[in-house]
């Protein structure tokens, strides 16, 4: 059965993978702390459309149908006898998701300390999403990282987006880089699903997402915000192992 293969995929740990050569980062949930904008995007247009017989849907309906999934499966739940209704409600939620989005969004805490200890190693990083290409550019360029990552890989180019490892895959590609010395950050159960079927150990976020439902997708570890002393103690103990290709050459 996969799922018992995924786990045995899973149980490399971070300092295994000495020397690393690149980080995979999801990006709703991930980079920053976007889920609750989704969530009353979603909240308000739907009780507006009498959704749910017009009751407001709660965070654990969200978590549960919506977070982390790609944009087609969610137009097919929401709206299962008119699917092109659903793909233009979802158009339109996204456009609101982003006139939100351009007004704050916060990046999770400690990512830059993150992101300075991967510019200062030399790894290659992607980001890797279902999200829409105008929501990742947005999101992107509001965190200042727009000249960090060296690609930015979508769901919808791939022939399935996550929890199917295809975007996962075509990013190592894309880098030119081996899953046996690259980890992978996120924060849905879908996210860490595809990541984990890729082959990779998959460091999960607990930023919205309740934790025994990411457990029941076998990441390496759980870990707050990149300010966890977890996920420190791992990277230390990767430096001493060989630390990043860069470095170990």
């Amino acid at each position: 059965m996969t799922a018992g293969e995924n786990s045995v995929q899973s149980k490399k740990s971070i300092p295994d993978l000495a020397p690393l050569e690149a980080v995979l980062f999801d990006v709703d949930g991930t980079l920053c702390d976007s889920d609750p904008l989704h969530h009353y995007a979603f909240r308000e247009m739907l009780q507006e459309i009498g959704f749910n017989n017009g009751v407001p849907i709660d965070e654990e309906f969200f978590v549960k149908n919506i977070a982390g999934k790609h944009s087609d499966d969610m137009a097919v739940f929401l709206f299962p006898d008119d699917i092109p209704r659903g793909i233009k409600f979802l158009e339109d939620k996204e456009v609101m998701f982003r006139r939100l989005a351009s007004e704050n969004i916060p990046p999770i805490k400690g990512l830059y300390k993150l992101t300075k200890w991967i510019e200062d190693r030399g790894l290659k990083r992607a980001a890797v999403t279902n999200a829409p290409k105008p929501n990742a550019e947005l999101m992107i360029s509001k965190l200042g990282l727009k000249d960090f990552f060296d690609a930015v890989i979508l769901g919808s180019d791939c022939e399935h987006a996550k929890p199917y490892p295809d975007p996962y895959l075509k990013a190592l590609e894309v880098l030119k880089v081996s899953k046996d010395h690259t980890f992978v950050c996120e924060d849905s159960v879908s996210g860490i699903r595809a990541g984990v079927a890729a082959g990779m150990p998959v460091v999960g976020l607990t930023t919205r997402n309740p934790e025994n439902l990411l457990i029941e997708a076998d990441p390496t570890f759980l870990i707050k915000d990149y300010e966890d002393p977890k996920l420190w103690a791992a990277l230390e103990e990767l430096d001493k192992k060989g630390g990043s290709s860069k470095t170990a050459a």
